[in-house]
């Protein structure tokens, strides 16, 4: 929720597919999800074309071997500190927190950071 309050796309690209996740990534408001992504680089191109962005514009977050064609060429790379040694190879940055357990937030809030969108982004909590 706090990327869609600062005007960043979320977009969930999962190999699963799972009511768990759909109903997750609406609760959180990611802008679109992607299940049963067994081509994950098929489906980030897909997601480089529809929201207009470059490749060195994109963020992606991974765990698993599936992960690295997008993680290769994503902007910045990022592997969950319980990703597979593989694919901590190719992030430019792993997580302190592992998946499932605040990975995510932890990479939001350094790029909101980052962005200097921090503060607008979470103003209402501040009041």
């Amino acid at each position: 929720m706090l990327l869609r309050r600062a005007g960043l796309v979320s977009v969930i690209v999962s190999g699963k597919k799972s009511r768990i996740n759909h109903r997750r990534a609406k609760e959180i408001r990611v802008t679109k999800i992607y299940q049963n992504a067994f081509d994950k680089l098929k489906v980030f191109e897909k997601v480089l074309k529809k929201f207009k962005v470059k490749p060195e514009e994109v963020c992606c977050i991974g765990d698993d071997l599936i992960d690295l064609p997008i993680l290769k060429r994503a902007g910045f790379a990022v592997a969950v500190s319980n990703a597979v040694p593989e694919v901590k190879e190719a992030a430019h940055y792993v997580t302190e927190r592992s998946g499932g357990r605040g990975a995510v937030r932890e990479v939001v809030d350094m790029i909101l950071k980052s962005q200097g969108k921090w503060a607008a982004a979470t103003e209402r909590y501040f009041r």
